[in-house]
């Protein structure tokens, strides 16, 4: 597997993502999924990675095909940290692809941009994402209680963190 900017060229399989349950329920995404949104989505990320500000990554698998998305959501550079994320499309869920891709977007905030530390926030309820970020040396710090979420849900967001020491 291989991470590479996020671009237009993803496009395509994003619209397929954003209609999966998972994604709808666990993700800031928009609800109901809206294929005018990613454009947006796409021109934010990349105005976001010249600026310094965040970041994104289409995670492709050997033979190229999109596998999911690891996003540095933002980034503070004079700070030094930064909150990242990530998702899996539905036909590469249970092969190690979240790991993996959270794996490597620590590795490029720590040794690429220098960070000291890097923060996941997560739906308390999605225990398939806080068991990755466990996996990858992350450590819950405690729950913020009742956070909206989107459109008039609201819902516990665990935050998990590493330290580059």
């Amino acid at each position: 597997m291989r991470l590479v900017p996020f671009s237009a060229e993803h496009l395509d399989a994003m619209a397929e993502v954003i209609f999966d349950d998972d994604v709808r329920r666990f993700t800031g995404f928009p609800e109901p999924p809206d294929l005018a949104w990613l454009p947006t989505l796409l021109e934010r990320y990349e105005r976001g990675r010249e600026e310094g500000v965040r970041a994104g990554f289409a995670v492709l698998d050997a033979g190229g095909a999109f596998a999911g998305l690891a996003l540095a959501v933002s980034i503070d550079a004079e700070g030094r940290q930064c909150e990242l994320g990530y998702l899996v499309a539905p036909a590469f869920r249970g092969r190690g692809v979240a790991t993996w891709s959270l794996g490597e977007l620590t590795r490029w905030a720590f040794d690429d941009q220098r960070m000291l530390r890097c923060e996941l926030l997560i739906e308390a309820g999605n225990a398939g994402s806080r068991l990755v970020a466990e996996r990858c040396g992350y450590v819950c710090e405690g729950v913020r209680r009742s956070v909206h979420l989107k459109g008039g849900r609201r819902g516990d967001q665990a935050i998990y963190a590493r330290l580059a020491a």
